[in-house]
């Protein structure tokens, strides 16, 4: 692991514990333009890490202090997911620039670093997200490519089983969603996350059986 410390960070608010494992892509065309922005006074952006397509991980602000990564942002009521969260950067050009597979070797140090993390703060799993999670409406990465049942297979979150019993209604399942942790105002929004998340090969922000089923295989998982 590289330091290569960036000034945009602050405190943590007083009494707060490190409860949410926060996941991003870059968004950039190179690693090395992210890396710039990343260490930008002017940017006010930033992560606790960022790794490179070939698994090379820079350590970009402390743990104890606050990175500024998650922006406006929502999960399980709360609204300073920064202020609570260890933020990771993964360099990938995402869906504006042509968005593409992680990497084997990216992956795999993204999860030893999780495991690292999850060591050494009480992160429950389902606090284990990505942006788009936390904010529905303005974000789409890590994206459909992040391999997230893999890391449910590590003991990194979770992937659901799907629910025997199939329940359409939009009510009780934007109820479920939001008892997960998506922000309730936004049912589509939310929907859309879950399945670029939990349902990758559709993601349209419609309720179809599979989703469904697995909104509810989740839900069952935190009951």
């Amino acid at each position: 692991m590289r330091e290569a410390t960036s000034p945009n960070y602050d405190e943590r608010t007083a009494g707060a514990s490190v409860d949410i494992l926060v996941f991003h892509y870059t968004g950039m065309e190179t690693a090395t333009a992210e890396l710039t922005r990343l260490r930008d006074p002017a940017a006010r952006v930033s992560a606790h890490y960022l790794i490179d397509e070939d698994g090379r991980i820079d350590a970009l602000v402390d743990e104890r202090y606050r990175a500024w990564h998650a922006g406006v942002s929502y999960w399980r009521g709360e609204t300073d997911v920064n202020g609570r969260s260890v933020g990771v950067e993964l360099v990938n050009p995402g869906h504006e620039f042509g968005y593409r597979p992680y990497p084997d070797v990216q992956m795999a140090a993204a999860a030893e670093l999780a495991q690292d993390i999850l060591e050494r703060h009480p992160i429950p799993a389902r606090n284990v997200v990505g942006h788009s999670d936390v904010a529905p409406a303005r974000k789409t990465d890590p994206g459909e490519f992040f391999d997230w049942r893999s890391f449910a297979e590590k003991g990194i979150g979770l992937w659901p089983e799907e629910a025997d019993m199939l329940d359409m209604d939009s009510d009780r399942l934007a109820r479920m969603l939001a008892d997960f942790g998506y922000d309730p105002s936004d049912f589509s929004a939310a929907v859309k996350a879950f399945q670029r998340h939990f349902r990758p090969a559709r993601v349209n922000g419609r309720i179809d059986p599979e989703t469904a089923r697995r909104v509810a295989g989740l839900t069952a998982m935190v009951a």
